[in-house]
């Protein structure tokens, strides 16, 4: 009678586990360059140099959205790249509840915003109409302004008159700008015939008539021009949602499958 004993060794997929890694090495590399960005942003507006101006801007610096975001792919890329190509449990379990977690408040927020879209829309006036106010505090800030209202085809929150919040825009008769009663560029009409942009073309146009505006500036507001956006393409942005949650879970799963490889192994080592 033998006395060999034969043992059912479980292993760690290779398959799981590298899968894992490529996919998490590329949120990584990433996340980096997103940092890498928003950081030499920062320096190029002498920000690192100067850590309390970062408050000094009124409205919304563009560069926190490189730095948040990148931040958030550094440390999920880094967790399920180490965790993966180490097997290291603590990481894996952190990538997944990480990753969880931004599930779970990204579905939270679509609930949010469907259940309370006047408030959102309330919220998305006060954000443009502060950001009107800060227009020329931060050029990232005004590019963004400047590439909404063209992509979109509007002027201010609600209409022209909004520029009226920002000092250099505004009709009061203590406004010694140029800018007095008008809009910025971007406002205005695009001609196809027109292959330079005449950053003038808003000068004035808000003491003309309401009628004639009209030929010159676009005057519907960013927040209708949006939510009709949104109308018009809700097909594509529910799918852009819909695959990024599943493209979550299956990294959940991939990462719950991979741990429970590690500790079979881990239980199959300490019986043999």
């Amino acid at each position: 009678m033998s006395g060999n004993r034969h043992f059912n060794v479980h292993e760690v997929s290779c398959c799981i586990k590298y899968f894992i890694f490529g996919f998490n090495i590329i949120f990584w590399l990433l996340g980096v360059a997103f940092l890498g960005i928003g950081l030499w942003a920062w320096n190029e507006k002498g920000v690192l140099s100067n850590i309390s101006s970062i408050t000094d801007l009124g409205g919304f610096d563009p560069v926190w959205l490189f730095l948040v975001v990148g931040g958030v792919m550094f440390i999920l890329g880094f967790a399920g790249c180490i965790g993966a190509l180490r097997e290291n449990s603590f990481l894996l379990k952190f990538f997944s509840v990480f990753l969880g977690i931004i599930f779970f408040l990204e579905l939270t927020a679509g609930v949010l915003a469907f259940v309370f879209k006047d408030w959102i829309k309330d919220q998305l006036k006060f954000f443009i109409n502060n950001n009107i106010r800060a227009y020329r505090d931060d050029i990232d800030l005004q590019n963004l302004i400047d590439f909404t209202q063209e992509y979109w085809e509007c002027c201010g929150a609600f209409g022209p008159k909004d520029w009226d919040l920002n000092i250099y825009f505004n009709c009061t008769d203590t406004n010694l700008s140029r800018e007095k009663c008008g809009v910025p560029f971007s406002c205005c009409t695009k001609d196809p015939a027109e292959d330079v942009i005449n950053t003038q073309c808003g000068y004035d146009i808000r003491a003309k008539p309401d009628l004639e505006q009209r030929t010159f500036i676009n005057t519907k507001g960013c927040v209708p021009q949006f939510e009709k956006w949104l109308q018009e393409n809700l097909t594509v942005v529910a799918g852009i949602f819909i695959g990024i949650a599943l493209l979550q879970i299956f990294g959940i799963c991939l990462a719950q499958n991979l741990l429970s490889d590690i500790e079979a192994v881990r239980e199959s080592c300490l019986f043999t």
